[in-house]
């Protein structure tokens, strides 16, 4: 069972409080996932909706394809994420509390079907940003004391 990483949203940890982390398939055309395997895949500023009992992450950008020619879609269409009713049940409820959202974190091939991690989270405040900094920095400092000794 060998994951291999297309794109990852480095801001979601940096700008998020992760909550709980679901994998849902993502429902792709046929350019759409040769591109994903060319690694043309960006999360930056996307994000997932819950809407008529289905979810759909908007703002992917998934390069056209190369060789797709009149077959390429728009590459910023919302996509529609394969979950069980229950998975989504339990989304659609953890947003409907304040302050919650669905954040895309990776995406990745699995036994050659893209998949997407998708993340219950909670907007960090600045300061929270800033004692998360000085934590990582603390323990680099102590990392590099032992490698010293």
């Amino acid at each position: 069972m060998e994951k291999k990483i297309v794109s990852n949203n480095k801001k979601a940890r940096h700008d998020y409080f992760i909550e709980e982390v679901f994998e849902a398939g993502l429902e792709l055309t046929g350019t759409e996932i040769k591109s994903v395997r060319a690694g043309e895949v960006n999360l930056k500023d996307s994000f997932a909706k819950v809407q008529n009992g289905e979810v759909f992450v908007y703002n992917m950008h998934i390069s056209p394809y190369s060789q797709g020619n009149r077959y390429n879609s728009d590459p910023l269409r919302p996509k529609k994420l394969l979950l069980h009713k229950k998975e989504i049940r339990k989304l659609d409820q953890a947003v409907s509390e304040d302050g919650l959202t669905l954040v895309p974190l990776e995406v990745y091939l699995l036994r050659g079907r893209a998949k997407l991690s998708l993340a219950i989270a909670k907007g960090k405040k600045l300061y929270d940003k800033r004692d998360d900094i000085a934590k990582r920095d603390a323990k680099r400092d102590i990392d590099r004391k032992m490698k010293e000794r």
